[in-house]
């Protein structure tokens, strides 16, 4: 697999002369993920609440699926269940047939703050994971050398995390999690908190990311716009308790540009989301009203 062709451009990132470096290739069949009916509950002041209701999923390797649901839907708590930092009440999830019963290096997790080690360099920050899993200073230093070249941030190795934006913490976050080389990586709104300039560089960014590396993403987000962007598949869910209502597929050719926003197909998968998390919407908030 060639990757490094990536370059810092400031904020951004653009292509020159492309330089060959070699990370392994992913196994074709690597980075399957099945969730079974799974519930999630949770104990609150001594009352039951489900999060996640009877959720089934299937998501081939390779793939680029989002989650996508009205607030408060379970969004992310289904995320951090197939993260292993969440047990399911009941059902079953599988990453390539081995059950998940806690947090694994083959998944990789990029969160919605950038949740960097402060008072590390960012290049130790991307170091961190591959030191934990016993490889020489050499090889770490190699490996995050590598990734931050492939987010665009080789000339910010030696910075600390205060001293990046925002967008470029995230990117940190991303090479940070690449560098454990994970066949699944679980994004959680990773761009929710930056302003639209920079989170519109930062999805096409990742479509490019996407492009050199092949791995399984799972992205969580309540912008349809983006999952619309960004998916192969949109997993809608209903309103709490999160149940998942509708699997559909965006079939617009890769690779995407931002340009594809005012295609008719753009517009029709956008207003097909849009009108399933109205009605989710209104519902909850009915069921709220009735509640009161």
């Amino acid at each position: 697999m060639r990757i490094g062709n990536l370059w810092a451009s400031g904020e951004g990132i653009s292509r020159k002369k492309p330089t060959s470096v070699s990370v392994g290739l992913r196994q074709a069949e690597k980075g399957r993920v099945r969730v079974s009916d799974v519930t999630i509950e949770f104990n609150t002041n001594g009352q039951r609440n489900r999060a996640v209701d009877g959720a089934d999923l299937s998501i081939n390797p390779g793939e680029f699926v989002c989650l996508l649901g009205p607030s408060g839907c379970g969004k992310s708590t289904l995320m951090n269940a197939i993260a292993g930092f969440v047990k399911p009440t009941s059902g079953r999830i599988e990453v390539d047939s081995r059950r998940v019963t806690g947090p694994g290096p083959e998944r990789g997790m990029v969160f919605q703050q950038h949740s960097l080690f402060p008072w590390k360099t960012v290049k130790k920050n991307v170091a961190f994971g591959p030191r934990m899993a016993g490889h020489s200073p050499t090889e770490c230093d190699s490996i995050a050398r590598t990734f931050l070249g492939m987010v665009g941030l080789s000339d910010y190795a030696h910075h600390f995390p205060v001293q990046l934006s925002g967008g470029m913490q995230q990117r940190v976050g991303i090479a940070r999690a690449l560098a454990n080389y994970p066949d699944v990586l679980l994004m959680d709104e990773p761009f929710g908190a930056l302003d639209a300039q920079t989170r519109s560089m930062m999805q096409q960014n990742l479509m490019d990311l996407r492009t050199e590396f092949h791995t399984t993403i799972v992205f969580v987000t309540h912008d349809i716009e983006e999952a619309v962007f960004l998916a192969d598949r949109i997993i809608v869910m209903s309103a709490s308790p999160g149940r998942l209502i509708a699997d559909i597929r965006v079939d617009i050719p890769h690779p995407r540009t931002h340009e594809v926003v005012t295609e008719p197909r753009f517009v029709e998968l956008k207003k097909q989301c849009l009108d399933l998390i109205r009605a989710e919407t209104t519902r909850a908030f009915q069921q709220q009203g009735q509640s009161v």
